[in-house]
């Protein structure tokens, strides 16, 4: 089914995201451009920003988003061992450690405890302004992670889950005065609550068609909800234990520090990059005659959403409207909003939601004691020129 197709028949059933009714969306909240419709270039995007694949990252141009799903070709991605070939007909999986049953199971193995579906968005943990292009949506097929886990039997004593993928380099590793140079494998890890809830999965496809090299072929873990790093590809094992595990992008290149005033006193907190922060931002916005439109992404952990709204210059916050074809819990949302009376200059827009819970996207400002570009979620001001 197209995107066009898809979001004919959401509309269709008439259904509605996060308590947020969509009967009546005009054909233009949408993101597929409209017949007549330009592209307004943003002036804050630097001259020699590059869109074209580069043998390690892939960045996404949002400004081309056509339908709630990214291009399996244009799918963000970034790695830090390059992209392993493994061959889908003598793939393993091994699941080791603290289980009942150890496991080593191909694909068709997999396939054969189920075709579960996931649509889930996220970006990586340093996807930022200017572009924001390391980000994505997509449908996923593949297992549960539970289900896996289940038939391995897991013993009580299991404590850390840790997920290895086929991509490995030789890493210095530095205790006190001491350095070692070992080769290791690209690791992350989750604990027993999170990898026995039912949430992580196994994903073999992505909208509908094999998962290709720079996506982790032949399988790979999602966290939905979580940033990128956190969802392993090439996975190739997965190992139960009791202690923590502290392979380097868990311990120590993912960690953002922060500082917080507590009874007068600044203290400073380091955490684990794990779950998305609250975030929007403007993807791109166009012109249909005299009137100009707005489209942006959303992208949280989840958490239901109670409002995302856009200013122009300094005027009030106004509501934008929730694209009903990213109702999805763990997709990106996209939102649109109808710019009225736009006059000739240079201008300002910027966007901000706020979930159920009462949390609101932070301003750039609120976030100056955060001391790392990772997790950056404050409201991101996009620059155009309206002639």
């Amino acid at each position: 089914m197209t995107n066009r197709n898809m979001r004919r028949e959401i509309l269709k059933g008439g259904l509605a995201f996060a308590g947020l009714s969509v009967l009546g969306i005009p054909e233009w909240a949408l993101p597929a451009l409209a017949q007549g419709e330009t592209l307004v270039p943003f002036t804050d995007i630097p001259a020699n920003a590059n869109f074209t694949p580069a043998p390690d990252r892939r960045t996404f141009d949002l400004r081309k988003i056509d339908g709630p799903f990214t291009p399996k070709d244009q799918f963000f991605t970034t790695q830090h061992y390059g992209h392993p070939e493994v061959d889908p007909a003598t793939f393993r999986l091994k699941v080791t450690g603290l289980v009942d049953r150890p496991k080593s199971l191909s694909l068709d193995d997999l396939k054969k405890m189920g075709n579960a579906e996931l649509i889930a968005g996220f970006e990586c943990s340093g996807n930022r302004r200017p572009l924001q292009g390391l980000s994505g949506n997509g449908r996923w097929n593949g297992v549960p992670l539970k289900t896996v886990l289940d038939s391995a039997g897991v013993k009580s004593s299991a404590r850390e889950f840790v997920f290895f993928g086929a991509d490995h380099g030789e890493e210095e590793v530095e205790f006190r005065t001491q350095k070692y140079k070992l080769d290791q494998q690209f690791g992350r890890s989750l604990n027993r609550e999170k990898a026995m809830s039912g949430d992580p999965f196994l994903a073999w496809a992505l909208n509908g068609e094999p998962l290709t090299r720079h996506q982790g072929s032949p399988l790979r873990l999602l966290v939905p909800g979580w940033y990128g790093v956190c969802n392993v590809k090439w996975l190739s094992q997965i190992h139960l234990q009791e202690d923590q595990y502290l392979g380097k992008y868990q311990a120590r290149w993912y960690r953002t520090v922060k500082g917080e005033m507590i009874d007068g006193e600044m203290k400073w907190n380091e955490t684990a990059v794990t779950h998305m922060q609250l975030k929007s931002f403007i993807a791109r916005v166009t012109r249909d005659g005299s009137r100009y439109k707005v489209l942006g992404v959303v992208l949280n952990d989840g958490t239901p959403l109670r409002t995302v709204e856009v200013r122009v210059d300094d005027g009030p916050w106004q509501p934008a409207t929730m694209d009903p074809s990213t109702k999805s819990k763990y997709s990106w949302k996209l939102f649109t909003y109808t710019w009225a009376g736009a006059t000739p200059g240079e201008h300002t827009l910027v966007s901000r939601v706020t979930d159920a819970n009462g949390k609101v996207q932070p301003t750039e400002q609120d976030l100056e004691n955060k001391k790392s570009f990772l997790e950056d979620n404050s409201q991101h001001p996009r620059k155009v020129m309206i002639s």
